[in-house]
């Protein structure tokens, strides 16, 4: 076995918001990847439009460094639970994690999920204080809690024996000791290149064996194709070679060549002739490769065992659109567009799974939530893709001949005034409070045990209940006998009574029943959902009313008609609405609610055999 001294890889995990792709930035900042006059553009990795306008990363990426005389391979991974598969499928290509945590959050939900994966893969953690220039930091309470959780996801005597640095990725800082940055030292990024090199152990194989690389992600390039990201097992991998994939799927193996070979260095890549054991390299010229396959020797073709993603727990059904507005805005409609893009999406997106129904027109969608799917629903909107979702389902497995479902850990940070509501509320959704802590500067945090169906469509109240102050997290814990009816939407809505365009006086008259979605001359059809009706009933308004005109005066009656601003829900926000007889229809340009049976009076039929049946 021949150790590659010069070369480390290592993950950087996390939870949400907590620093990762701002330690990454000061990382190549440190490893002077930029010129001098070069503009950098802050969280440079996340550079996805949909990451950069949200905040947050979605697919987990690849960058390298030199420092000193040593090579070191990051990979950057997202921090939401909804895309655990990223994070569980690069940790294959590692032998280190960097565990990054808030200097004032502690530990939380993905903390553990992440933590808990890395641990259980053998890997050597590095734990990251991160964010110490925060005011209200209390650094050394967040290590104890941080030991805490390793002895309670069981870390070896090896693990719990992690090294600690301090930063704040912001400022472009890391010491080992936090008295260091009290007393105002002039500090830089080094103590913590220094600590991965020192403590993240170097890669091992055999350089001379037969060559095996597992895929564990997928990129495209326009010039050169798809391109294979993986780490080099065994052996040693040449420009032009000739290798065997083995398929993750079926186990079948076909022939293919390495047209480029290349590797990461800083933002860009770099094309190199060969590369060794340990090394994460990027293949190009094999079209039909997917994450899970092994490029192997011609004459040794050995699969490698691929990481077992953890199930999905929501599925959606996508469908072709059927509205009367169907084929306004998009440029991909038919049944063939869709069904394609999904399959396509099925090739990257490991921790998502598709399956067909007993019609060409609709698919049933499966992933680890709301979030993982909206997501992927604004993707393919952006892309031209006009078509229906259902409402998020939870997907539910019989244990042992019991029926089971999605149980998640919700962490709440809340201030002391809304604590009732927030129990109030989460108590009519079977959620069964396991822990609370005592308020820390006027927020009060609350751990539940929740079914997944609880959690549908309560962002947007909590957020209501709480007045934009609240903090929710969750991460999916496992699975528990079924719990019961929850009653999710305590309210009815607004349905247009007849194809047209939306008028002031018939929304006028509209507006006290219930809040509007729309607002005058917006284009509506038969069934399509206008507004919210505070009761639990649907009504149907007429919107189109437009006033008759005669020519009789009355005081008052010319008087200027005044509309409430409507709502303008947002995609999560519509996913979450959406009840069982309603349908969500996505177009490029607008985002518009519906009832699946869109006439008033086949919908009262199929109220009243409901009611008979």
């Amino acid at each position: 076995m021949t150790k590659i001294e010069n070369l480390r890889n290592i993950a950087i995990i996390a939870h949400v918001d907590h620093g990762k792709t701002t330690i990454v930035d000061s990382m190549l900042k440190q490893a002077g990847i930029y010129r001098e006059n070069e503009q950098i553009v802050e969280q440079v990795m996340d550079s996805n439009d949909l990451e950069r306008e949200r905040g947050i990363t979605i697919l987990a990426k690849n960058t390298a460094i030199s420092y000193k005389n040593y090579r070191i391979n990051v990979v950057d991974t997202p921090g939401h639970a909804d895309f655990g598969g990223e994070v569980e499928r690069v940790l294959k290509m590692v032998d280190g994690v960097l565990l990054v945590v808030d200097a004032y959050d502690g530990p939380m939900p993905q903390t553990r999920f992440v933590l808990r994966k890395a641990l259980e893969m053998g890997l050597k953690p590095i734990v990251c204080i991160n964010k110490i220039d925060r005011p209200d930091e209390r650094a050394i309470e967040v290590v104890d809690m941080v030991l805490e959780l390793f002895i309670e996801l069981g870390a070896d005597d090896d693990q719990i024996d992690f090294p600690i640095i301090y930063t704040s990725g912001k400022v472009g800082i890391a010491t080992t000791d936090i008295q260091e940055y009290i007393d105002g030292k002039k500090l830089d990024f080094c103590p913590l290149l220094d600590a991965i090199v020192e403590n993240i152990p170097c890669p091992e194989g055999d350089t001379e064996a037969p060559l095996q690389l597992l895929v564990s992600n997928i990129d495209s390039d326009p010039y050169i194709g798809r391109i294979a990201i993986g780490r080099i097992e065994r052996g040693t991998i040449k420009q032009n070679q000739p290798v065997v994939v083995c398929t993750y799927d079926d186990n079948t193996t076909k022939n293919a060549r390495i047209v480029k070979l290349l590797r990461f260095q800083g933002l860009a890549r770099q094309e190199i002739q060969e590369a060794s054991v340990g090394e994460i390299v990027c293949v190009a010229g094999i079209p039909e490769i997917n994450i899970g396959d092994t490029i192997c020797a011609q004459d040794c073709p050995e699969p490698m065992p691929f990481v077992d993603i953890d199930e999905p727990t929501i599925a959606m059904t996508f469908s072709v659109n059927d509205s009367p507005f169907a084929g306004q805005d998009g440029k991909f409609v038919t049944s063939r567009h869709l069904r394609d893009r999904l399959f396509k999406e099925m090739e990257t997106n490991v921790s998502m799974r598709l399956e067909e129904t007993d019609t060409t027109e609709a698919f049933v969608v499966k992933g680890r939530g709301e979030l993982h799917l909206s997501i992927l629903i604004e993707t393919m909107r952006r892309e031209g893709y006009e078509f229906q979702v259902s409402r998020p389902q939870v997907i539910l497995k019989e244990v042992d001949g019991v029926l089971c479902e999605p149980v998640e850990m919700l962490l709440i940070d809340v201030p002391e005034e809304f604590v009732g509501a927030v129990i109030e509320k989460l108590g009519a959704r079977k959620a069964e409070m396991v822990n609370m802590f005592p308020p820390e500067k006027g927020y009060t945090r609350l751990e539940f045990k929740v079914p997944s169906r609880g959690i549908l469509g309560y962002r947007t109240e909590f957020l209501t209940d709480t007045k934009g102050n609240g903090i929710m997290n969750s991460v999916i814990s496992g699975f528990e006998p079924f719990a019961g009816e929850i009653e999710t939407r305590s309210h009815g809505v607004l349905v247009a009574f007849e194809s047209g365009e939306a008028m002031t006086y018939g929304l006028y008259n509209a507006q006290e029943r219930g809040q509007l979605f729309i607002g005058a001359g917006t284009p509506v059809y038969e069934g399509m959902i206008v507004g919210i009706n505070p009761k639990n009933e649907d009504i149907t308004v007429n919107v189109c009313k437009k006033k008759h005109v005669t020519n009789m005066r009355a005081a008052g009656s010319d008087d200027a008609l005044r509309l409430t601003t409507p709502l303008n829900y947002s995609l999560e926000q519509c996913l979450e609405f959406v009840g069982d007889d309603e349908l969500c229809e996505v177009t490029p340009k607008n985002i518009r609610l519906r009832k699946k049976i869109l006439s008033t009076e086949l919908r009262a039929k199929d109220r009243a055999a409901k009611k008979n049946g």
